[in-house]
């Protein structure tokens, strides 16, 4: 059914299409288990090569994105590697794509998004902890000592957690996330517009998106309403019943097959080619 369903879109459409699943949120308790993958990686370019080889170039790409996040160099891979093959990239957010998953969002040239649909900050993780979050608790714990020496005690067990370089590689972190969405954003979504506002229009997304003092916590959800107030060229899944409907289906589909069976993460395209994660082992 899911994969009639992705043929259906690509009919519809005259586009190609690839779903990117991950199912972080039907093997939650897995990954607390330790189960590794479900985020962005390296080894998820296998799957990428694999469904876009022998597609037509020239029809575009509809990317559907569920996914929490991940590397962000395997993010900055696989962005490079996908418009290197499509100039049209399409991405289409049913349900969540966060951190990093955002920008890969931001990276093509429209979002579609429904109501039901989140983006979110994409201030980098490190060791799944927030790069922003890293930089506050160390500058709190600076400030806190510099008051009252008499609190070093309780910081202690705290900041003895981290290593001692964390700080500079945290900020250089999210310094490396926001240059690279400023110049994916610039080149293709606001590629059409002038300079000045080009740079304008881009550099405030970054802004609101990157800064974990306006968007306060890392899984935070931004809506469409709020893509659309921030500028983000996005358009709502529903100006489009027939798109919708097929897009749901897919989606419910592929949640019921991270359901239901040990699959943790699909890589398909509308032809039936597929690369799909299972659960062997959680140690």
């Amino acid at each position: 059914m899911r994969r009639s369903y992705l043929k259906e879109l690509a009919d519809y459409t005259g586009r190609n299409v690839i779903i990117y699943y991950s199912g972080w949120l039907e093997k939650q308790s897995l990954v607390e288990q330790g189960l590794r993958g479900v985020d962005i990686n390296d080894s998820d370019k296998t799957g990428f090569m694999s469904t876009i080889h022998n597609l037509k170039r020239d029809d575009g790409l509809d990317l559907i994105l569920h996914t929490p996040g991940g590397d962000i160099a395997a993010c900055e891979s696989l962005v490079e590697y996908l418009r290197t093959m499509f100039t049209d990239i399409r991405v289409i957010v049913p349900q969540l794509a966060m951190s990093c998953g955002t920008m890969m969002a931001l990276a093509a040239n429209e979002i579609v998004m429904g109501k039901q649909s989140s983006l979110g900050p994409i201030d980098p993780q490190l060791g799944g902890v927030p790069a922003h979050g890293i930089i506050e608790e160390f500058e709190r714990a600076r400030d806190e000592i510099r008051k009252d020496p008499a609190c070093i005690p309780l910081w202690q067990p705290i900041i003895g957690k981290y290593n001692p370089t964390l700080i500079g590689v945290a900020q250089k972190a999210i310094d490396w996330s926001k240059d690279m969405v400023l110049v994916w954003l610039q080149t293709r979504m606001f590629a059409d517009l002038g300079d000045a506002e080009r740079e304008q229009r881009a550099k405030k997304i970054v802004e609101e998106l990157g800064s974990h003092a306006l968007t306060l916590a890392h899984n935070r959800h931004i809506s469409l309403a709020k893509a659309k107030s921030l500028g983000i060229k996005v358009t709502a899944l529903e100006d489009d019943q027939k798109l919708q409907d097929r897009v749901l289906a897919i989606h419910h589909a592929a949640s019921q097959t991270l359901t239901e069976t040990a699959a943790f993460k699909i890589i398909e395209n509308h032809r039936g080619v597929a690369v799909i994660n299972v659960v062997n082992n959680v140690r």
